[in-house]
């Protein structure tokens, strides 16, 4: 292929002079000023590397005079090992470094305690949660059995929420953990005892499957599955109806306290604590009594 004839108008990056090159990617006008710019580049990286050697050995000096003595300093311990002179100080302090005490101001260690130390503690390479081997195991028809569902729903299930399962034996192994928690999060609210069927909220309302669906979604009426059965709390569809009365709430949220008495987070932990004021916690809320925090909000009176 015939090479380009346009002419490119450059600076050259080592002398600076105008010049017109065929590529885009030419720096240079010549070889000379190339082959200068190459020389500068290998000496700034020769010098980088003398200096980064230079530092090294400056910073291992003070080990190479320490390592043969016999008693050191807990400053000379922090060098040795590598860690701050406070540090040496709270291993002694819990009893994994042995020291000696001469005066209020001189305390020392054996270089033979600290190897005693090393032998003592080695390190144990702990595996991450994620990554720890999963032992126990529902097979198919157990999770079925247990929590009332087809089997093509947990395949649709574990994929959606990455179960991990392997296959054995012409059977599927599903993690046991990870099944029990994802039921977990979903159990219903054990307050809850009173539940309608969707064929008695028709029979009761007169209303249309898409007119439940879309009563349920804007009132959050909580809701379970059992089997193919779904199931609407009794008490949030009758109140939410106007048939029943609202019960007062017992606790407040967080949120709710926040925007309530215009209190940030920090000083609601500060008052519960400080006041003793009871908490739950409720899946991923935490709930705060409502009766006391109420009480200690209030305006004062003068009798």
């Amino acid at each position: 292929m015939p090479a380009s004839n346009t002419k490119i108008k450059k600076i050259c990056e080592w002398c600076g002079t105008r010049f017109e090159a065929q590529k885009i990617s030419t720096k240079y006008c010549s070889h000379r000023c190339a082959n200068l710019a190459y020389k500068k580049r290998e000496r700034e990286k020769n010098i980088k590397a003398t200096e980064e050697n230079t530092q090294n050995r400056i910073e291992e000096l003070p080990i190479i005079t320490i390592k043969d003595k016999e008693f050191l300093s807990f400053s000379e311990v922090g060098i040795l090992l590598g860690i701050t002179r406070q540090a040496v100080y709270k291993m002694v302090y819990k009893g994994y470094l042995q020291a000696s005490k001469i005066s209020s101001r001189l305390s020392f260690v054996k270089r033979s305690d600290i190897d005693e130390m090393l032998k003592r503690h080695p390190y144990e390479f702990r595996m991450p949660k994620d990554t720890l081997p999963i032992k126990e195991f529902y097979t198919t028809a157990e999770i079925m059995k247990k929590f009332n569902v087809s089997e093509s729903w947990i395949f649709v299930m574990s994929k959606k929420n990455k179960i991990p399962k392997t296959f054995n034996r012409g059977k599927t192994y599903w993690s046991k953990k990870h099944v029990d928690a994802y039921f977990s999060s979903k159990a219903p609210d054990a307050d809850i005892t009173e539940w309608y069927s969707v064929q008695e909220v028709q029979d009761k309302f007169q209303m249309s499957l898409n007119a439940i669906y879309s009563f349920v979604y804007k009132n959050a009426i909580p809701k379970k599955k059992v089997g193919i059965t779904v199931y609407y709390s009794k008490k949030h569809f009758d109140i939410a109806k106007g048939i029943r009365q609202a019960e007062e709430p017992k606790y407040y949220t967080v949120q709710e306290v926040m925007e309530k008495f215009k209190i940030t987070r920090d000083q609601l932990y500060h008052y519960t604590k400080y006041h003793q004021i009871p908490k739950i916690k409720k899946g991923k809320y935490t709930l705060i009594s409502k009766p006391e925090l109420d009480n200690l909000f209030e305006d004062p009176i003068i009798e």
